[in-house]
C-alpha cells in the first residue's frame, strides 16, 4: 500500500530550484512568405529588384524591343513507310438498345460483343434461334461502333459471314413459327382490330361514340330524330370461314369473363354430317374465334361453369358429353356411360350438401331425348352420371268418382328438350319435354314429379325463370306461342304470339323484369310487358334465306346476340327503351295482377 508523506512547515519554506530547457521544434506545414521584412539582412537586395521589375514592366509600352508571339518546336523530316493491308470495310448497322441491354451487358462480366456468335442449329427452338440471330446483330453493331483496329474489322466480317449464310426461307419459316412473332402478332391484330370496330365496341360497352367527321351533320340529325322510338341497331357479327354454313345451336358467357362467348355449332340440315365445332369469342377479336374446339358429332348445348371458369360443358347430337378446358390445350373428359339421344340441354349450378345450406357443390346437370334428365361427376379426368328423373309419358287424363284427376302413364319416356332449375332454389327443376308438358321437378324427388303445366300443343323448346321475380318464368312451343306462368298456377297467366312459326328461343332480360326477348324462323321479337302485352315493341327480320335459331342476352350492357342457321352470330343494341322510372319487379306484379283481374271479369260476364 501506498503511503502518502505528511508535509511539514520546514518543508515548505524549502527553495527549490527548477531548470527549464527549449526542446526540438517539428514543423508541420511550411509555406514560404512572399513578404519580407524591412529590418532583414537581404531586405535592400530585394527592394532593388522590385524596383527594377516595375521599371521593364513600365517601360515595355510602346517599345518594340518587346513583342508577344508563339514558338513551336521544328520537328523532323518525316519517313515514307509503304505497308500492304485488306480493304476496309465498312457496314452500316442499327440496333434499339434499352437501360435492360445495357444492364444486363454491364453486369454480365464474361459477355463479349466482339464474340462470334455460334449459328442456330436446325433441331432447335425457332423462339431460341430467332433471338440467336438477334443477339449476334446487336453483337455487330456494337462492335462495329465501339471497336476500332484490324481486330474489330474482322470480328464484324467474320459476323457478317455467319448471318449470310443462313438461308433466307428458313429463317422466315423460323421467325413465323416462333411463340414470340405469333403473340406478337395476336397483339398487333387485336390492336387494329380494336381500332376498326372502336364505335361498335364503345356502344356495346355504352361508352362515347366516335363520330365520323366526313359524316354530314344534318344526316346525323335524321339518324337522332328516327332512333326516338325502341329500336334495334345492328353493331357486329362473329363469323368465320370455320363457322360458315353452320347452324347456332347454342351460345353461354363464361362465369368470370363477360367478354368470352362460347358457341357451339351443329347441323344445319339433316344431310350434313360434318363434325361438331365450339368456338370461344372474344370481343378483343370479333373476326378469329380465341378458341376453336372440334367434336365428333353436332354440337346441341354448352354451358360454362362457374366455379372452374376454364370448364367448358359440351353436348352432342350423339348423346355424349364433354368437358373441355379452354385455358388449355388438354384433352377432355368423356364419359362412356352417355345418352342415347342429342343432349338438348346442359346446366351447371350449385347444390346444397346439408341441410343448413352452408355447404355448395357445383353439379352439371343434362336433359336428353332419351327423357333421361342426368347429374354429373368429374373424378380423375373422367366422367359418370346418375339419373335424377325420368320424364314418363302421359297418355291421358281423366276424373274419377270424386272428381279427382289421375293420370295413366306408360312406361315409355318422352323427350326432354329444355330444363332450368329455379334462380333461388337450386332444389328445384323445370323441364319442358317433347309432348309440350311442363314438369316441375325437385332434386331431391326422382319417383315423380311436383307439379305439370299444360298449355302447348306442340313441343316446349325453352324454358326460363324471371331473374327479377322469383315466381314466373316463360316458356315457348313450335306450337307458336310464349307463355308466361306463375308457379302456383297451373295454368298461363299471359300468352303471346305473333307470327305462324315454331318459337326456337325466348330469354328473360337481365336488367328489366318487364323485357324478354324471343326468336323464331324468321324474326327476332323485344317484348316489354310495361309496353303492350299484344305486340312487340322492336321486332328484327333475318335475312334473306337465313333462319334465327338461338337468342342470349348480354349480361352487362343492353344487347343481345342472335345465332342463325349460317353460322353467325349477330350482336343488337337496344336502344330508347323506356322502361319506367319504378321498379321493375312491381311493374311484372300490376301487369299480372291487372291481366288477372280482366280474365276473371270476363269469365263473369261469360257466366
Amino acid at each position: 500500500e501506498s503511503v502518502r508523506e505528511q508535509l511539514t512547515e520546514e518543508m515548505l519554506r524549502e527553495l527549490i530550484d527548477v531548470d527549464i530547457c527549449e526542446t526540438d521544434s517539428i514543423s508541420l506545414l511550411d509555406i514560404p512568405s512572399t513578404l519580407v521584412s524591412v529590418d532583414a539582412d537581404d531586405a535592400e537586395v530585394i527592394v532593388a529588384r522590385n524596383n527594377h521589375y516595375a521599371d521593364v514592366c513600365r517601360n515595355r509600352m510602346g517599345n518594340d524591343k518587346y513583342t508577344d508571339q508563339s514558338v513551336q518546336t521544328l520537328n523532323g523530316a518525316a519517313k515514307n513507310k509503304h505497308v500492304q493491308s485488306d480493304s476496309i470495310v465498312t457496314v452500316d448497322t442499327g440496333a434499339t438498345v434499352t437501360t435492360w441491354d445495357m444492364y444486363d451487358t454491364l453486369c454480365d462480366p464474361e459477355q463479349d460483343v466482339t464474340v462470334q456468335k455460334p449459328e442456330p442449329a436446325q433441331n432447335d427452338y425457332p423462339e431460341a434461334a430467332v433471338d440467336t440471330s438477334r443477339a449476334a446483330e446487336r453483337s455487330l453493331s456494337v462492335g462495329s461502333t465501339a471497336s476500332t483496329g484490324n481486330t474489330s474489322a474482322a470480328s464484324s466480317l467474320k459476323e457478317m459471314e455467319v448471318l449470310g449464310s443462313l438461308n433466307a426461307e428458313s429463317d422466315l419459316q423460323l421467325i413465323m413459327l416462333s411463340v414470340r412473332f405469333q403473340q406478337s402478332l395476336l397483339v398487333m391484330e387485336r390492336s387494329i382490330l380494336g381500332n376498326t370496330f372502336q364505335p361498335q365496341l364503345a356502344a356495346y360497352r355504352q361508352l362515347p361514340v366516335r363520330e365520323d367527321p366526313d359524316r354530314p351533320m344534318g344526316q346525323r340529325d335524321k339518324d337522332t330524330e328516327s332512333c326516338r322510338a325502341p329500336t334495334l341497331e345492328r353493331l357486329w357479327s362473329f363469323s368465320c370461314e370455320l363457322s360458315r354454313g353452320r347452324s347456332v345451336s347454342s351460345m353461354a358467357w363464361n362465369r368470370k369473363n363477360p367478354d368470352l362467348l362460347a358457341v357451339g355449332y351443329g347441323e344445319s340440315d339433316s344431310t350434313d354430317q360434318r363434325p361438331g365445332l365450339v368456338c370461344c369469342w372474344s370481343f378483343k377479336n370479333p373476326t378469329w374465334p380465341e378458341r376453336v374446339l372440334l367434336c365428333d358429332s353436332a354440337v346441341t348445348s354448352l354451358d360454362f361453369s362457374a366455379k372452374s371458369p376454364g370448364q367448358l360443358a359440351v353436348g352432342l347430337h350423339d348423346g355424349t358429353v364433354n368437358i373441355y378446358n379452354v385455358q388449355s390445350q388438354d384433352d377432355s373428359s368423356e364419359c362412356p356411360n352417355k345418352h342415347l339421344g342429342p343432349v338438348w340441354q346442359l346446366r351447371w349450378t350449385q347444390q346444397e350438401l346439408s341441410l343448413t345450406g352452408e355447404e355448395k357443390t357445383e353439379a352439371l346437370f343434362s336433359v336428353c331425348a332419351d327423357g333421361r334428365i342426368s347429374k354429373w361427376f368429374v373424378f380423375n379426368n373422367g366422367l359418370d352420371c346418375t339419373d335424377v328423373m325420368k320424364l314418363k309419358r302421359i297418355h291421358n287424363t281423366r276424373k274419377n268418382n270424386k272428381g279427382q284427376r289421375t293420370e295413366s302413364v306408360l312406361s315409355a319416356l318422352t323427350p326432354g328438350l329444355c330444363v332450368d332449375f329455379h334462380p333461388t332454389d337450386s332444389s328445384l327443376y323445370l323441364a319442358g319435354t317433347g309432348e309440350g308438358l311442363i314438369h316441375k321437378c325437385s332434386c331431391s324427388n326422382s319417383q315423380q314429379f311436383l307439379e305439370t303445366f299444360r298449355e302447348h300443343f306442340g313441343p316446349v323448346n325453352q324454358v326460363a325463370w324471371c331473374p327479377h321475380s322469383p315466381d314466373v318464368f316463360l316458356s315457348c312451343s313450335s306450337d307458336w306461342t310464349i307463355q308466361l306462368w306463375k308457379q302456383d298456377h297451373l295454368k298461363p297467366v299471359l300468352g303471346f304470339t305473333s307470327t305462324q312459326t315454331a318459337v326456337c328461343d325466348v330469354q328473360w332480360s337481365p336488367k328489366w323484369a318487364t323485357v324478354f326477348g324471343a326468336v323464331n324462323e324468321e324474326q327476332l321479337e323485344i317484348w316489354d310487358l310495361n309496353w303492350s302485352i299484344l305486340d312487340p315493341v322492336s321486332v328484327q327480320p333475318a335475312a334473306a334465306g337465313v333462319k334465327m335459331t338461338s337468342l342470349l342476352f348480354a349480361t352487362q350492357t343492353e344487347c343481345v346476340l342472335v345465332g342463325d342457321s349460317d353460322g353467325q352470330v349477330t350482336v343488337y343494341q337496344l336502344k330508347n327503351l323506356s322502361v319506367g322510372d319504378s321498379s321493375q319487379v312491381t311493374l311484372l306484379k300490376n301487369n299480372i295482377k291487372q291481366h288477372k283481374t280482366q280474365e276473371i271479369i270476363r269469365y263473369k260476364k261469360n257466366g
